[in-house]
């Protein structure tokens, strides 16, 4: 549930206070919601930009199978 609500999923980056989206920015909740919503919503766009959202999302899934590799 903390990722949920630290990320863009319910309201925009640009409304949270600042602490907020830096919170946000670090949660890879927040660029997985953001690369949805493009790619579902006829006409969306994504407000971060396609290749981070997807550069993010393969460093945390690298980063996890690593971590996942050596435990």
């Amino acid at each position: 549930m903390p990722l949920f609500f630290a990320s863009n999923a319910i309201y925009p980056l640009s409304i949270m206070p600042g602490w907020l989206q830096t919170l946000a920015r670090g949660n890879p909740l927040t660029y997985q919601v953001d690369a949805l919503r493009a790619l579902m919503i006829q006409g969306g766009q994504s407000s971060i930009g396609l290749g981070v959202d997807f550069a993010v999302e393969a460093g945390v899934l690298l980063a996890l199978i690593s971590i996942g590799s050596w435990l």
